[in-house]
C-alpha cells in the first residue's frame, strides 16, 4: 500500500519483493544490518530471549510464571491459577490485550513486530546470525549458494542446519513446557518413549514447525501469514508514527559524484535502505507498505551513509505520514485520546477483578430430584453437592458451616471430612439442617462458609426449601 507522495515513475512499487514476474518465490539475502538503533534491538532481543527460556522454569509462589494447559483447561499466569470458572476473566484480559494492540499500531505503528515479536527476534537475531557466521554477508551467501556442492559449501550448509535443527527442538520444547508445564515435560524426556507417544508427537511436530518457519518460510510469516500484518492496513492513518522515508528532502534522487556542485535531494539512491530490509522493500516507495516491520534497519543504514556524504540523519526515520508532509512534530490526536481512555478504564476493572479473585471458590447446587426431609427434631433437611476449587499451591482441610441463617448445621454424607488438594478441586455431598422456625418462606437463601481451621477461606449461597408455612 503505497501513498500519494510523488516517486519517480521507474522505481514506484508495483511488484512485491519476494515474488518474480513468474510468481515464483525469491529468496532475500539482507545485508547485515548495524547501528545504534540495531545495538539496542539487539539488547532487548536478548532480554526477551533469556525471559521466554526462563519462563516455563521461573515460580511465584511455586506456581509457574505463565503455564497455559489448554488439554486440562488450566491456565497460570503470574503464579495465579485460572479455571474455566474464570473465563470472564481472561475474556476480559484478552479484551484489553487486543485494545491495547490497537491502540499501540495507532500511535506507534508496526513496531511490536520489528522489536519484540518472537517470529522477528528467533529469525533476525539468531538464525539469521547464524547464517552471517557461517556463510558471510549478503554477497557471501549468494556466492555459496549459485556455487557447486564441493567440501566447502557441504560443510557451512550442513552445520547450519544442523544447528537450526538444534534450535528448533529447544524452541519446540519451550514452547511446550509453556502448555504442559515443566514437570511434565521433564517426564517426557527422561521417561521411556513408548509411554508419552503423545508428547513426543508433538516435540517432533513442532520442531518441524520451528525448522521450516526458520529455514525456509522467514519473512513469508510476517507478509502472509500472519494477521496482525494484514491488520495493519486499516489501524494506521496519516498520524501514525512509522519508520518513514523525508521524501520532501530526499526528492529528487540522484547518484553523488566527486566534485559535483549537488542540486538534487540529500538520497543518493544508494540501495542501503533496500538491502539490509528483512522483507525486501524499498521504504521509500511509501511509508505504510504492508510488509514493513518498523524493524529500523533501513534508519541505520541510511544514518551511516548520511553521516559518510556529510547530511544531516534523519532521512529515514520515525514520522507519520502528515508530520513528513507537514515539517510537524507528532502529536497525541483525539482517536488516540479516546482508546487511550477506553484502555485505562479496563485496565482498572481487569486490576479490581484480580485483586478481589477469591483463592478458593465453592459451588453449591441442590441435589436433583430430591426435596426437603422433616426430622425427629422437628427441623429441616436439604440434600446439596459441592465442588470446591483451589487456585492456589497449598492444600486446605475444609469445614463447612451455616452462616446464615444462625443454628444451621451441615453433615457431609459418606466421609467425616473434605481435603482440598493444591491446584486441584474436591467433591462432596452434604446435608444443611435448619430448625423449623428460622425458615421464614418455602424456598429461602442460605449462605455456607468454607473454613480451613478457623480461617474463612471462601463462601457461597444457596437455596434451602422447606415445607409452606
Amino acid at each position: 500500500m503505497a501513498t500519494t507522495q510523488p516517486q519517480p515513475a521507474a522505481s514506484f512499487r508495483d511488484t512485491i519483493a519476494t515474488v518474480d514476474a513468474a510468481g515464483k518465490r525469491v529468496w532475500l539475502y539482507p545485508k547485515k544490518p548495524g547501528g545504534r538503533l540495531y545495538r539496542y534491538r539487539k539488547w532487548l532481543s536478548y532480554g526477551l530471549l533469556a525471559l521466554l527460556f526462563a519462563g516455563p522454569w521461573l515460580r511465584i509462589h511455586g506456581l509457574p510464571l505463565l503455564m497455559l494447559n489448554l488439554p486440562a483447561r488450566r491456565f497460570i499466569i503470574l503464579g495465579q491459577i485460572f479455571w474455566p470458572q474464570d473465563f470472564f476473566i481472561l475474556l476480559l484480559g484478552s479484551l484489553t490485550f487486543v485494545l491495547f494492540i490497537i491502540i499501540f499500531t495507532v500511535v506507534y505503528g508496526r513496531v511490536f513486530c520489528g522489536w519484540v515479536c518472537p517470529q522477528t527476534i528467533f529469525l533476525e537475531m539468531v538464525f539469521r546470525r547464524i547464517e552471517y557466521w557461517l556463510e558471510g554477508d549478503a554477497p557471501q551467501q549468494k556466492a555459496l549458494d549459485r556455487a557447486d556442492w564441493d567440501w566447502n559449501k557441504t560443510w557451512r550448509k550442513t552445520t547450519k542446519h544442523a544447528l537450526f535443527l538444534i534450535l528448533s527442538f529447544l524452541i519446540a520444547n519451550t514452547f511446550l513446557a509453556y502448555i504442559i508445564g515443566t514437570d511434565e515435560l521433564l517426564q517426557i524426556v527422561t521417561d521411556r518413549p513408548a509411554g508419552h507417544l503423545g508428547g513426543l508427537a508433538s516435540m517432533v511436530l513442532f520442531t518441524g514447525l520451528f525448522y521450516a518457519v526458520f529455514a525456509r518460510f522467514r519473512e513469508q510469516v510476517c507478509t502472509i501469514a500472519c494477521p496482525y500484518g494484514r491488520l495493519q492496513g486499516v489501524l494506521l492513518d496519516k498520524n501514525s508514527l512509522v519508520v518513514a522515508y523525508d521524501y520532501k528532502r530526499g526528492e529528487p534522487r540522484e547518484k553523488l559524484r566527486k566534485n559535483q556542485e549537488r542540486t538534487a535531494g540529500d538520497c543518493i539512491d544508494c540501495h542501503q535502505c533496500v538491502q539490509v530490509c528483512p522483507t525486501g522493500i524499498d521504504i521509500r516507495n511509501g511509508a505504510q507498505q504492508m510488509e514493513c516491520t518498523n524493524c529500523t534497519a533501513c534508519i541505520d543504514a541510511c544514518n551511516t551513509i548520511m553521516t559518510l556524504v556529510n547530511l544531516p540523519e534523519g532521512l529515514i526515520r520515525h514520522a507519520s505520514e502528515n508530520d513528513i508532509a507537514q515539517g510537524t512534530r507528532p502529536r497525541f490526536t483525539g482517536r488516540m485520546k479516546v482508546l487511550s481512555g477506553v484502555l485505562g478504564v479496563l485496565l482498572v476493572v481487569m486490576t479490581g477483578l484480580l485483586v478481589s479473585r477469591a483463592n478458593v471458590a465453592a459451588t453449591v447446587l441442590r441435589t436433583p430430584g430430591q426435596l426437603f426431609q422433616k426430622t425427629d427434631r422437628g427441623s429441616i433437611t436439604n440434600l446439596y453437592n459441592i465442588s470446591v476449587i483451589n487456585k492456589t499451591n497449598r492444600p486446605y482441610p475444609l469445614t463447612l458451616r451455616v452462616l446464615e441463617p444462625a443454628q444451621g448445621t451441615i453433615s457431609l454424607v459418606g466421609t467425616a471430612s473434605l481435603t482440598l488438594p493444591a491446584q486441584g478441586m474436591t467433591e462432596g455431598v452434604f446435608f444443611a439442617e435448619l430448625p423449623r422456625r428460622t425458615l421464614l418462606r418455602t424456598n429461602q437463601k442460605i449462605r455456607i462458609g468454607l473454613y480451613s481451621g478457623n480461617e474463612l477461606i471462601a463462601e457461597t449461597s444457596t437455596k434451602f426449601l422447606g415445607p409452606v408455612q
